[in-house]
C-alpha cells in the first residue's frame, strides 16, 4: 500500500497537485479493534493536522482499503456505508457483501466466493468427482461458502456432498477427532476446505495423528498459498492438493522500494516504524537499543539499522507470488483513479444529479472506475462492486528431493465474451496417489448403457443402483435416468443398449415344419394324379364304370386342388395369399364334398329305382343333373367367398401379442362371421353326405360305395371337429400349421377311404373287377 501511494504521488499524470496520505491500522485479528479503527476514520476522530490553509481539520479520509476477514468487513461496512465512504477490500470474499442495498459503498478487488464456488464445481466436473466432503470455518466466510456451494452443486446436478462439517475456532480435540474420523470412514476421496490457515493447522494435526492418507484435498484461496502447511511433515497428506489462488500479479519496482526500508527513529512512523523494527530484529537476530537486559550476552548483538537486507534471504523480497499484495495494489489504484476522474470532471458533464461533479469536500462513492494495471489486468467493478473474477489453479507438488512447490496448473476466469472458462494442464499436476493419476471419488459407479439409475432411498442423488432395462427397452448412454422403449417393429438386444429389428415368424418353406407339410401336400397331389391315371387307364372296367366315373374323376381333381391349396398357408402372408387361401380352401372343399353328396344321392336313387313303380326317379339324376347339382352347390360357396372378400377381406397382420420380441405374420380373417359361414356350409354338406350314406350303407351290393362314403365322412368330420379348438388355441404360425394339417388329413382320409379299396381291386384283384363279381346275388334278385 505504501509503495502504491508513493508511486501515485510521483506520477504527474495521475492526481496532479494532489498528494495522497494514509494511516495504517492493525486489526490484531480482533473484530473490536477493526471496528473502532474504521469508525474513527469515518467519523473524523483523528488527530488534528495543518498542512496548508486549504486543508485544515481532521484527515480528509476518502476511502478505506480492507479488511481481510469477511466477518470484520461485514461489520465495518455496515457502519461505513452510513457515511457513504468507499471501502475496497482485497481479501474479503463473502458473497453476502455483493448485496448493494446493505453495502452500498463496498467494493473489492478479489472475486466473490460465488465465483470461487463455481470454479471449484468446474474442477470437480473436469475430473468427474461427484462425491465430495466439505469443511468450512465457523464464520461468515465459511458458512456463506457452504450455503453457496450446496446451492450451486444442487443446481448443477453434477455432484453431491457426502458430508458438510464446520471446523471449530481454536483447538477442540474432541470435535476435530470426530471430523477427521468422518473423513477417514467416508467413501468420498475428495475433501474441499473453505477455511483459514489456523483451522487447517489444527485439522492437519489430527489428520497426522489418525494417519488419514489417500485423500485429494482442495483448498480455498484462504490457505492455498500457506507456507506453514507446506512442510515435509504434512506433504504425505497434503501433497497433490489443488487450490484456488488469487490472481498472481507483478508490481514493477516493489522490490527496490522494499530494499530502501530502514528502521529510523525519526521516520515519523511512515511505514509503521514499530513493525519495521520488529521485522528487522527477527530477520537479523539483533536488538535495537536499549536492548533487553542480558541480550548481548545471551542472544547476539545490537541492530545498527544498516544491515544488508538484500543478502538476508528473507521472503519479503520474493516477488514471484504477489497475490493478496497485488489486490492491495489494485485497491489503492482504484481509489486514486476514482479521485482523479472526479477532479477532472467538467461541470455539466458529470455523473451526478444535474450533470454535476463531486469535489474533495463532497465525496461520493459512486464514481465509476475502469483502468489497466502495469501487469496488463483490467480493473473495473460491476453493479455489485465486484471486480471481474479470475483465479489461478495451484497444485502442491512434492519434489523428489523433499522440497515442496506450489505450481500453477491452470486458471479459471470469466470474460464478457466467453463467460466462465476453465483451463487445466493435467500434465503439470502432481498426484499423491499410486498410480500417478486422478483418484475416483463417486458414491456409485456410472451405470453402463443397458441400465438405468435407480435412486437409493434416503441417500443423495449421486448414490444409486444400476437397474437393467426391462425387455423391449434400452439405454444407449451412460448414467441414463430412464430406459426408452424401442419402436414397434424393434426389440432390445441382449445388452439392452440398442434396438434391433424384431425376429419375424411365419410358417416358412425353409423350416422343418414347413418342409414336412409341403412334402405331404405334394405327396397327396402326386397320389391323386396316380389314382386319376389308374382310373383313366381302367375307365372301361366295371369297377370304374359302376362308381360313376365322371364324378370320380371330378372328385379326384377336387382332392388334388385340396392338397395344393394347403400350400397357400405356407410362406410369408401377403394380401393375395390371405384372400386366396381361405376362399380357395372353401371352394375346393365344397366341390369335393358336393361330388361325394351327389354320388351318395345317385346310389340311393339307383336302388330306389329298382323297386317296382319307381323308375321315374332316375330321370332326376342324369349326367346333366349331377353336373348341375355340383355346380350349384359350389356356386353357393363361391358367392359366400365373394361376399366375404368384398365386405371384410382377410388381410396380412403383424401380431406382437404372442411374443414381445417377435413379429408373427398371420392372416386375420377379417369377418369372423364370413369365415364361420364358409366352414358351416362345408359342414352342412358333409353332414348331409354322411346321413345319406349312412342310410344307404345296407343296400344290397357286393361293392356298396355308400359304406366307403360313410367311413370317409366320419374321418372328415372327426378331423374338422378337432380342428376348431386346436386352431383357436394355436398361436401364430402354428394356427396355420393346424389348418394345413386338417386340410391334408381330411384330404388323405377321403382319398384313401374312397379310392383305396377300388385301386386295390383294380390293381391287385382284377378277378373281382367284373360285373358279375360286383353285382353278385343282388343282380339275380333284381
Amino acid at each position: 500500500m505504501a509503495f502504491a501511494i508513493n508511486e501515485i504521488n510521483k506520477n504527474p499524470n495521475l492526481l496532479p497537485n494532489v498528494t495522497l496520505g494514509y494511516s495504517l491500522y492493525d486489526n490484531c485479528a480482533t473484530l473490536g479493534i477493526a471496528f473502532r479503527a474504521s469508525l474513527s476514520l469515518a467519523s473524523g476522530q483523528e488527530e488534528q493536522i495543518l498542512l496548508d490553509e486549504t486543508c485544515v481539520g481532521s484527515n480528509p479520509v476518502l476511502g478505506i482499503v480492507g479488511d481481510s476477514y469477511s466477518t470484520f468487513t461485514i461489520a465495518t461496512s455496515d457502519v461505513i456505508g452510513l457515511f457513504q465512504l468507499p471501502i475496497v477490500s482485497y481479501f474479503a470474499t463473502c458473497p453476502c457483501l455483493s448485496d448493494r442495498k446493505r453495502f452500498p459503498s463496498f467494493f473489492r478487488t478479489i472475486p466473490s466466493d460465488t465465483f470461487q464456488v463455481r470454479a471449484m464445481i468446474q474442477i470437480l466436473n473436469h475430473f468427474s468427482w461427484n462425491w465430495v466432503g466439505l469443511l468450512v470455518s465457523d464464520d461468515d466466510y465459511g458458512l456463506n461458502a457452504a450455503r453457496s456451494f450446496q446451492s450451486d452443486l444442487a443446481q448443477s446436478g453434477q455432484g453431491c456432498l457426502a458430508y458438510t462439517e464446520i471446523l471449530p475456532w481454536g483447538n477442540d480435540p474432541t470435535e476435530l477427532k470426530r471430523i477427521v474420523n468422518l473423513i477417514k470412514t467416508s467413501t468420498a476421496r475428495v475433501v474441499i476446505v473453505f477455511a483459514h490457515e489456523i483451522h487447517m493447522i489444527h485439522l492437519m494435526e489430527e489428520v497426522v495423528r489418525q494417519n488419514v492418507t489417500g485423500r485429494q484435498w482442495m483448498a480455498s484461496e484462504a490457505w492455498t498459498a500457506s507456507t506453514v502447511l507446506q512442510t515435509p511433515h504434512l506433504m504425505p497428506y497434503l501433497g497433490g492438493t489443488l487450490g484456488i489462488a488469487i490472481r498472481r500479479g507483478e508490481i514493477p519496482g516493489l522490490r527496490e522500494f522494499l530494499l530502501q526500508i530502514r528502521p529510523d527513529q525519526n521516520y515519523n512512523n511512515s511505514y509503521g516504524n514499530s513493525i519495521v523494527k520488529q521485522f528487522w530484529e527477527y530477520t537479523f537476530q539483533c536488538a535495537f537499543a536499549p536492548a533487553p537486559a542480558g541480550w548481548i550476552e545471551a542472544e547476539g548483538e545490537l541492530c545498527t539499522g544498516q544491515e544488508d537486507l538484500e543478502s538476508a534471504g528473507t521472503e519479503l523480497l520474493d516477488m514471484s507470488e504477489l497475490r493478496p499484495e497485488y489486490n492491495v495494489y489494485k485497491a489503492v489504484y482504484a481509489l486514486a483513479y476514482a479521485l482523479d476522474d472526479m477532479l477532472r470532471c467538467v461541470p455539466g458533464t458529470g455523473p451526478f444529479s444535474g450533470d454535476g461533479c463531486a469535489s474533495l469536500q463532497r465525496m461520493e462513492p459512486w464514481q465509476k472506475v475502469n483502468f489497466t494495471t502495469s501487469f496488463g489486468d483490467n480493473v473495473s467493478f460491476n453493479e455489485n462492486g465486484d471486480a471481474l473474477p479470475i483465479y489461478d489453479i495451484m497444485n502442491w507438488q512434492w519434489l523428489p528431493d523433499g522440497r515442496t512447490k506450489v505450481h500453477g496448473v491452470g486458471e479459471v476466469k470469466r470474460s464478457l465474451s466467453k463467460g466462465e472458462e476453465l483451463t487445466i494442464d493435467e500434465n503439470k499436476i502432481f498426484w499423491n496417489f499410486e498410480p500417478k493419476e486422478p483418484p475416483r471419488s463417486v458414491c456409485s459407479e456410472s451405470c453402463a448403457p443397458g441400465t438405468r439409475m435407480a435412486r437409493k432411498k434416503g441417500e443423495p442423488e449421486c448414490c444409486f443402483d444400476c437397474v437393467p432395462c426391462s425387455e423391449g427397452k434400452i439405454s444407449n448412454e451412460t448414467d441414463s435416468m430412464e430406459c426408452i422403449s424401442c419402436p414397434e417393429d424393434y426389440w432390445s438386444n441382449d445388452r439392452h443398449d440398442h434396438c434391433v429389428p424384431k425376429k419375424t415368424e411365419f410358417l416358412s418353406y425353409h423350416e422343418p415344419l414347413g418342409i414336412c407339410l409341403t412334402t405331404t401336400s405334394l405327396l397327396g397331389t402326386f397320389l391323386c394324379a396316380v389314382v386319376l391315371i389308374i382310373f383313366i387307364h381302367h375307365r372301361s372296367t366295371p369297377m370304374v364304370r359302376a362308381n360313376n366315373s365322371e364324378l370320380s374323376f371330378l372328385l379326384l381333381v377336387s382332392l388334388k386342388l385340396c392338397f395344393l391349396c394347403s400350400l397357400l398357408f405356407i410362406g410369408r402372408p401377403r394380401l393375395w395369399t390371405c384372400q386366396l387361401r381361405h376362399a380357395g380352401f372353401g371352394i375346393v372343399f365344397v366341390l369335393c364334398v358336393s361330388c361325394i353328396l351327389v354320388k351318395t344321392m345317385v346310389v340311393l336313387a339307383v336302388f330306389k329305382a329298382s323297386k317296382p313303380g319307381s323308375g321315374a326317379v332316375l330321370k332326376w339324376f342324369g349326367a346333366m343333373q349331377q353336373r348341375g347339382t355340383v355346380l350349384v352347390l359350389t356356386s353357393v360357396q363361391a358367392a359366400i367367398c365373394i361376399a366375404w372378400l368384398v365386405t371384410s377381406s382377410p388381410t396380412p397382420h403383424k401380431n406382437t401379442l404372442y411374443h414381445n420380441d417377435k413379429i408373427v405374420y398371420e392372416c386375420v380373417v377379417g369377418s369372423t362371421v364370413g369365415f364361420a359361414v364358409l366352414l358351416g356350409y362345408i359342414g352342412l354338406l358333409a353332414i348331409l353326405s354322411f346321413l345319406l350314406a349312412f342310410l344307404a350303407r345296407n343296400l344290397p351290393d357286393n361293392f356298396n360305395e355308400a359304406k366307403l362314403i360313410t367311413f370317409s365322412m366320419l374321418i372328415f368330420g372327426a378331423v374338422w371337429v378337432a380342428f376348431v379348438p386346436a386352431y383357436v388355441n394355436s398361436p401364430g404360425k402354428y394356427a396355420d400349421a393346424v389348418e394345413v394339417f386338417a386340410i391334408l388329413s381330411s384330404s388323405f382320409g377321403l382319398l384313401v377311404a374312397l379310392f383305396g379299396p377300388k385301386c386295390y381291386i383294380i390293381l391287385l384283384r382284377p378277378e373281382r373287377n367284373t360285373k358279375k363279381a360286383i353285382m353278385g346275388k343282388g343282380a339275380t334278385k333284381s
